[in-house]
């Protein structure tokens, strides 16, 4: 007999009710606003700039970090993908009866959430190779990561995943090129 079912029910319907929960606020709210622009600095366009800021704040080896960081989000990327089109998990707008999402996402599948894949991604590499003054990021990444919930375009479970995934190929890369 296999559980297997039975968890992953278990897991959507807490996915379903914390959801529920987190974006019952209006789109008009203070709360959702903010999380469209936090949500918008982890679309991906800082993140090549990272390396040169780096750079300019006289950093040591900024070209070893851009290497590690190349490398770390081309797996990333791959496993994110992959991931992506294996699971086909719909988004919330397309799950949930009466519910549309604040914003439309760039694709179709929710799980896991690249947003905070890449957050957690970057800001751990920064953090493993330049130590600890990096750790206050981690609060960004997570604000990227709640902020697609709260804009409907995510399950809580997509943000989890998410968010481990990019702190694990971090970590991993780093082990590896390091």
């Amino acid at each position: 007999m296999s559980y297997r079912p039975h968890v992953l029910a278990a897991i959507h319907e807490w996915d379903v009710f914390t959801f529920r929960r987190i974006v019952s606020r209006p789109a008009s709210c203070p709360l959702v606003r903010t999380a469209r622009h936090v949500s918008h600095t982890g679309n991906g366009y800082l993140y090549p700039l990272v390396p040169l800021v780096v750079m300019m704040a006289g950093l040591e080896q900024p070209l070893q970090f851009l290497k590690l960081a190349l490398l770390a989000f081309g797996v990333e990327r791959v496993i994110y993908l992959f991931a992506k089109n294996w699971f086909k998990r719909k988004r919330p707008a397309n799950i949930l009866p009466n519910y549309s999402s604040v914003i439309i996402a760039s694709d179709e599948f929710s799980f896991p959430s690249g947003h905070s894949s890449a957050a957690f991604l970057m800001v751990t590499l920064l953090v493993m190779f330049y130590g600890p003054m990096f750790v206050v990021l981690y609060a960004w990444a997570a604000m990227v990561a709640v902020s697609r919930v709260l804009l409907g375009v995510h399950f809580p479970s997509d943000i989890l995943v998410g968010s481990v995934m990019g702190f694990l190929i971090a970590y991993v890369s780093s082990a590896l090129y390091l």
